[in-house]
């Protein structure tokens, strides 16, 4: 691999392991402590800081030398882009449901007074996976129509970054729902719809 790729690679690890540290439940502890105000500021603030450091990284393999690995020919091309449209749909409808304003942090800051408690959402997507916002999000880098050294690493890297990070954000939901999400843990897929089906179908 070139030292494009593993530069690529190192960024995106570095990425994830400081979004990760600041998405935690202790990283939101400590903020807290300055005043209840920072809660309402913590998911916008969040997502704008994730949001910026993430365009650098995007630009990188644009810019470092890369060698291409395939492209997909026509008439496959079509049918990998129509399935990218799709998974784009998918999680515009996974975003609604899960409340797009409350995902972005704007509930948060607009409407500090909504003490609505948070709900679990286990209908529409997430009836199939647990995560279908990640679903899609592999679904779109993995069937690019050029795939290069560049890319790989990207998408290497962040597909382990949603891996680890479905895992911490379970760990949230755990104690925010507690046994409702442990049922629904062990009742749906996380990632590939089906797949905690067709493991049991094989143990019966």
């Amino acid at each position: 691999m070139t030292v494009s790729f593993w530069l690529i690679l190192l960024a995106v690890c570095l990425y994830g392991l400081l979004h990760s540290l600041f998405a935690s439940l202790k990283a939101k502890a400590q903020t807290h402590r300055i005043g209840a105000v920072t809660d309402r500021w913590f998911r916008l603030a969040y997502n704008f800081i994730a949001a910026i450091t993430l365009l650098p990284i995007l630009l990188l393999p644009i810019l470092l030398p890369d060698r291409e690995i395939y492209t997909i020919p026509f008439p496959w091309i079509i049918l990998t882009v129509a399935i990218q449209v799709l998974a784009i749909f998918a999680l515009i409808v996974g975003l609604r449901q899960t409340g797009l304003s409350a995902f972005l942090g704007l509930r948060q800051l607009l409407l500090p007074e909504d003490t609505t408690p948070p709900r679990l959402v286990t209908d529409g997507l997430y009836r199939y996976v647990r995560h279908p916002l990640y679903s899609s999000g592999l679904v779109i880098i993995w069937l690019l129509p050029i795939l290069s050294c560049n890319l790989l690493a990207l998408n290497l890297g962040l597909t382990t970054y949603i891996f680890i990070g479905a895992h911490f954000e379970e760990q949230k939901l755990l104690k925010e729902f507690g046994e409702a999400y442990s049922e629904y843990r062990n009742s749906t897929p996380m990632l590939i719809p089906g797949l905690k089906l067709r493991r049991s179908r094989r143990h019966i």
